[in-house]
């Protein structure tokens, strides 16, 4: 049966506990607060099911890394905790050491399972054959002086998971977990176009009038009565010519009108964003906890 490390197995595994990562929990005594010390690793089976619990022991034993198996664990999300049921410090002298660069065979992990199965020390000195407390079907009373449970005896070519679950499986009991959910509004905002803005030009006519002061020449003809008139000329001194004719020229002005373009006044479109708040409501759902324990204790703690 073989195992493997976790990011090995499935390198998104984080994805499938919601992002959650049991590797760095700290590791405690059930029912307590002393650490033993923190996970490190994961290893699962062919199927991805968790076996072991890698924990360095750094808090009890420096330097020294164990397999817990599952079933031997208590995970506890809210307070990010692993409780390790009936760990002793006796059993954690007597686990072989994890060295991630070795396979961990059968003959390993009947090594740990050894250790979990019974209270008593394993002689890690003897053969792993000759060891009574993995092969022995029957009863036997220990060197403290109490009486172990019967073992059954176990083949590596028939061997697996199931037939320990007090070992592999996780103890529903103690993992249960109900949730609690509750719907929160959230706001979100969405750009729309509501209308289009055009600015452009057009052009009007219109009649103008300008005054133009201009000058207009005329002839004046006068005539007048000299002061020697009546006098008497002399022989010669008139002189009478037929045709004889005065020219004046005549002027006047007439106004000259054009049109330039000149700049009247400058536009700049542009947009500004107005700030408000746009108030709205919605039936949200909560779930509340009933606890129905009539005449028993109940001790309801927050973490």
């Amino acid at each position: 049966m073989a195992l493997y490390k976790l990011t090995d197995f499935d390198p998104d595994y984080k994805d499938s506990f919601g992002g959650n990562d049991i590797k760095g929990m700290g590791v405690y005594v059930e029912g307590s607060d002393e650490k033993i010390g923190t996970v490190s690793d994961v290893l699962v089976d062919e199927n991805g099911r968790f076996r072991y619990l890698v924990v360095d022991m750094g808090f009890w034993i420096f330097g020294k890394k164990v397999l817990l198996p599952v079933g031997r664990s208590r995970v506890d999300r809210a307070s990010d905790r692993v409780y390790a049921i009936g760990m002793t410090r006796e059993q954690a002298d007597n686990l072989p050491e994890y060295d991630e660069l070795q396979t961990v065979d059968y003959d390993y992990e009947e090594r740990v399972r050894g250790v979990y199965r019974n209270p008593v020390p394993v002689d890690r000195s003897a053969p792993l054959e000759s060891s009574a407390p993995l092969e022995a079907a029957a009863t036997s009373t220990t060197s403290t002086g109490y009486t172990s449970a019967a073992t059954p005896a176990y083949d590596r070519n028939t061997y697996n998971y199931e037939r320990e679950p007090s070992l592999y499986e996780m103890n529903e009991q103690n993992h249960q977990t109900l949730r609690l959910y509750e719907e929160r509004l959230v706001a979100n905002k969405q750009r729309r176009k509501v209308g289009e803005v055009t600015v452009g030009k057009h052009v009007e006519t219109e009649t103008a009038r300008v005054a133009v002061p201009v000058e207009k020449e005329r002839v004046v003809v006068e005539r007048v009565t000299p002061q020697d008139a009546g006098r008497t000329v002399a022989p010669g001194e008139a002189n009478f010519r037929e045709g004889e004719v005065a020219r004046v020229d005549i002027y006047e002005e007439t106004p000259e009108i054009r049109k330039e373009a000149v700049v009247r006044e400058e536009v700049r479109v542009r947009k500004e964003v107005e700030q408000d708040t746009v108030q709205a409501q919605e039936t949200v759902r909560r779930e509340e906890l009933d606890i129905n324990a009539p005449n028993l204790p109940i001790d309801e703690r927050d973490r």
